[in-house]
């Protein structure tokens, strides 16, 4: 910039205060508003998948971490000129949308079943476009980028046409079959669901111990067999008991039979190896429509599948009319006092267990044997491991791999199907003998298998699992099955970001239907993020009452909302109670506005690979204070270099200091570690070299060692010139090389700061990513300012320790038997001199001695301040008085140690000798301190 720069060409400063709510709002509007998140220019493609969110879901912590790491990537690879692609959208989550229009059905007095099928749809869709999405805005609040012009909803059009196509394929590959198999079946519901639905926690219950009599041939009692179950109920179903076969105890009944109490329905004793001969009396009853492994073993053993429940879990027709249309917990309480009154109940036993419930209704879960449509896993899973297996897709971290292997050589076919209305339904057709037509439509069945318009088709009620139409979203959000250019360009997707949680359910299924419809991976990396607990560890959840919004932490929330959103809908006034105490505790005011940029740099601090994250809101405060130590700097910048000559003129010249050399050296090693930070996916490794950099060396020191070139006569024009140059440089850079974690304050700035630093640029996502040059690199200047930053921080610690006051100049005296020490004093002697606010700089020859003084040691140079007219010498004799004692005490106790025969004797010699050594440095710390008291007391 010239001197003849005009105000109206002049960079607009700052506001004085840093206030996050007053910039990042505007700022994302116009960014979204100039169409900046779409995909530009011709570089090499990257793009991303956001793991679609619940159409009715919040931002929750695990939300906003995981955007956040998306975010960061994509801004990165933006910068670096890539052709990036972040591609947005919607889950529409069968059940949990079911679930919301049905409650708010209700509140209206009515139900599903008679506004009827089309229309409860219709109300959906309406829910959907009024209420629903309320995520994608608080994506925007959190400062995500994505490409809204193209987002997407796994019902949408064009994504349903994906999911059809897929079905009818796999249909027709004889991948999906329609079977009658055990599934998690949820009551309230009414529908079964996936083991990711399914929440198992320890809760108290009871292990009941029933005893089956054996029978002979002739329907004698022989003897009496004890079992022991959890779920008494379902005994009404057992088709076996099982024993191990090596079991000695029971060698001689394998084979024999057993009259099933209160059915009276002789059923075998069989031989597994999967019976525990240690656990219980070694007997298991079996009941394979009612229980997984039973199911297994029923499956091994050809035994008959009895069902004796219905869609509500109520006791059906397949038991005894005594127990017909009971509930199924009314039939536990009864089935157990018919056991009692037969004598067959031999004890009751307290018991912990893990007790299935589903994660929407909250009612226990049952193993349902039913009729549901399958994919047949394991054709596609072999593919699927062989990716893997040859490095076509890498874990990050690399240990996931073997979870993933895990699950995948032990898959099972993969259930569906779900008795909801809301979702993709089921393109298939029966007719009325109940064969099964796999078609996109009904008059395509008709004239494709030349149907008579007289026979009856009827669609199955069904709907896909939201699993399956989400296993498509990397290739179906880019428009396949057309071949189109976005699907050219972006697929296969750069890298999947994703918690371990959902490696199975979600990753899994993409990589599987993805290999198998389009020949190619759905994305080259997936890098698997911890989870984000509270402070102490523990796992947020809303019946802990510590759950955190991210919108909170950004906005700031009051108390008493954040106890309604944290106590609301629970039924226990002592859980209500516990939950207001804690939160008063750790809230008393609420929780104040911390911005987003502060939450997004505390996320990444925490983001080391693989490991969970405890998020501790102390945190968020040091982050803000960074942005505003960041907004500060750039106000001081400003105000020394807005209508100055800065440099930039090539024209002009201009003369770098060894400070301004020294802080472009450290800048090249900072870009060179936060570009290995993001690119190893180290967000904490990237977010401490620039953090350690902006408030360290820019901010705390470079900001010092450049007073004196801009308020002082001593130096040239072009001296002045050259710091005001990389004053202004470094900090634009800075902010580009932040910009991935930090958004809105560093577009603020970056608009105020391009002018000077000569840069253009409508954005600075658009703006170049720095990239170290080891050529900048001045390794004598980085010596020397690291000499002279120690040399400093010696003589503030003696005026700490002196209590000294920072205005007082002093006289200092230094020495060394290192020349280099000299030459260094003399080089950087302006820096000391105003730096350390030192009147007078003495050095000190071999022999020659200091006044009594304070002593520093920096580097291998003693410092000496004076202490003549410096200090209190009362108070001086006080402290050192105070320290001879603490190290008397200290030699005390380690001669005693030493003098100690059984702790020489029996000690490693290694631990020994370091007591000699801690003596020994005690002594000599001990007999300085000693001589300093002698001297200032002779004063």
């Amino acid at each position: 910039m010239s001197d003849q720069q005009t105000p109206e060409t002049q960079t607009t400063g700052l506001a004085k205060a840093y206030q996050p709510s007053e910039i990042e709002t505007p700022l994302y509007q116009h960014w979204e508003s100039q169409g900046y998140f779409a995909p530009q220019g011709d570089g090499e493609p990257f793009s991303i998948m956001i793991p679609p969110p619940n159409v009715t879901g919040y931002l929750h912590m695990g939300h906003g971490f995981q955007e956040s790491i998306m975010d960061a990537l994509i801004r990165y690879n933006r910068m670096l000129g890539k052709k990036t692609l972040w591609q947005v959208g919607t889950d529409h989550a069968g059940i949990a949308t079911q679930m919301v229009v049905e409650r708010l059905l209700a509140a209206e007095g009515t139900n599903r079943h008679e506004l009827g099928r089309e229309k409860f749809i219709d109300r959906v869709w309406d829910w959907k476009e009024h209420s629903g999405g309320q995520i994608t805005q608080q994506l925007r609040r959190l400062g995500a980028s994505p490409d809204w012009s193209r987002e997407r909803f796994t019902m949408d059009d064009g994504f349903y046409k994906a999911v059809q196509e897929v079905f009818i394929k796999l249909y027709e590959d004889k991948l999906i079959y329609r079977g009658k198999r055990l599934v998690n079946w949820d009551p309230k519901l009414k529908t079964a669901v996936s083991d990711l639905e399914v929440l198992s926690e320890e809760e108290n219950g009871f292990l009941w111990h029933l005893r089956y009599p054996v029978t002979d041939e002739n329907g004698k009692v022989l003897q009496h067999l004890t079992v022991a179950t959890t779920r008494p109920e379902t005994m009404l179903g057992d088709t076996a008991v099982a024993v191990n076969p090596n079991d000695e105890r029971y060698q001689d009944i394998i084979g024999k039979t057993i009259t099933l109490p209160l059915v009276g329905r002789e059923i075998p004793i069989i031989a597994d190896d999967y019976v525990d001969q240690e656990f219980g009396t070694g007997c298991v009853k079996i009941t394979p429509a009612h229980d997984f492994n039973d199911y297994e073993m029923g499956q091994r053993h050809n035994l008959p599948m009895i069902n004796i429940l219905d869609d509500d879990a109520n006791i059906n027709d397949n038991a005894p009319e005594k127990y017909r249309g009971m509930d199924r917990f009314e039939a536990r309480k009864q089935v157990v006092a018919d056991f009692e009154a037969a004598g067959l109940l031999e004890k009751i036993d307290d018991h912990k267990l893990k007790v299935p419930r589903g994660d929407r209704s909250g009612v226990v879960i049952e193993p349902y044997l039913t009729d549901q449509w399958y994919v047949k896993t394991q054709p596609l899973a072999d593919e699927a491991i062989k990716a893997v297996e040859d490095g076509d897709i890498q874990f990050v971290p690399k240990q996931y791999e073997n979870m993933y292997f895990s699950w995948m050589r032990d898959i099972q076919d993969w259930c569906i199907s779900r008795q909801l209305w809301w979702g993709h339904r089921i393109p298939a057709w029966y007719d009325e003998q109940g064969n099964v037509y796999v078609g996109r439509s009904e008059e395509e069945i008709r004239e494709r298998e030349n149907i008579d318009a007289s026979i009856t088709l009827t669609q199955d009620e069904d709907v896909l699992d939201t699993w399956f139409s989400s296993g498509l979203w990397t290739f179906g959000t880019l428009g396949w099955p057309e071949q189109t250019e976005f699907l050219k360009t972006f697929h296969p997707s750069s890298v999947l970001v994703t918690g371990f949680d959902i490696i199975f359910f979600w990753v899994a299924r993409m990589i599987m239907l993805t290999l198998h419809f389009k020949k190619e991976v759905p994305f080259h990396t997936i890098y698997v993020h911890g989870l984000v607990r509270d402070s102490q560890g523990q796992k947020m959840s809303k019946s802990k009452g510590n759950v955190l919004d991210p919108i909170d932490l950004i906005d700031g929330v009051d108390l008493d909302t954040l106890l309604d959103k944290r106590t609301s809908g629970m039924m226990q006034p002592q859980m209500q109670k516990k939950i207001t105490k804690q939160t008063k505790k750790e809230f008393p005011d609420g929780i104040e506005s911390y911005g987003t940029d502060a939450l997004r740099f505390t996320y990444y601090s925490l983001a080391s690979t693989g490991r969970d994250i405890n998020f501790d809101v102390g945190r968020i405060e040091g982050f803000r204070n960074f942005c505003n130590k960041i907004w500060n700097a750039a106000n001081y910048v400003l105000m020394n270099c807005e209508g100055q000559d800065c440099g930039q003129d090539n024209s002009t010249d201009y003369e770098l200091s060894k400070a301004d050399r020294w802080i472009i050296s450290l800048l090249q090693q900072t870009e060179a570690a936060v570009k290995e930070g993001i690119e190893t996916y180290r967000f904490d490794l990237a977010t401490q070299a620039l953090y350690n950099f902006i408030w360290q060396e820019y901010c705390s020191w470079y900001l010092e060692l450049c007073k004196p070139a801009l308020n002082s006569d001593d130096y040239t024009d072009a001296q002045k010139r050259g710091t005001r140059r990389t004053l202004v440089r470094v900090l634009e850079t800075v902010l580009r090389l932040a910009h991935p974690f930090m958004p809105f304050i560093t577009e603020e700035i970056w608009q105020k700061v391009k002018g000077l630093a000569a840069v253009e640029g409508d954005t600075i996502m658009y703006a170049t990513y720095p990239q170290a040059d080891n050529s900048k690199i001045d390794q004598n200047a980085i010596d020397d300012i690291e000499w002279l930053k120690v040399v400093i921080t010696t003589i503030r610690n003696i005026r700490g320790e002196m209590n000294i006051s920072q205005a007082k100049a002093l006289p200092v005296y230094f020495q060394s038997t290192n020349a280099d020490n000299q030459a260094k004093l003399e080089s950087n002697q302006a820096f000391l001199t105003k730096l350390a606010n030192l009147d007078t700089i003495t050095w000190l020859q071999a022999g020659e001695e200091a006044p009594l003084s304070a002593t520093g040691l920096a580097a291998d140079m003693d410092v000496f301040v004076p202490m003549a007219g410096l200090i209190d010498l009362d108070a001086e004799l006080a402290r050192l008085n105070k320290e001879i004692d603490k190290l008397e005490k200290e030699v005390a106790r380690v001669n005693g140690k030493l003098n100690n025969e059984k702790f020489v004797g029996k000690a490693p010699a290694d631990v020994v000798q370091k007591e000699k050594d801690k003596l020994s440095d005690y002594q000599a710390a001990l007999a300085k301190l000693v001589d300093q008291r002698e001297k200032i007391a002779n004063l």
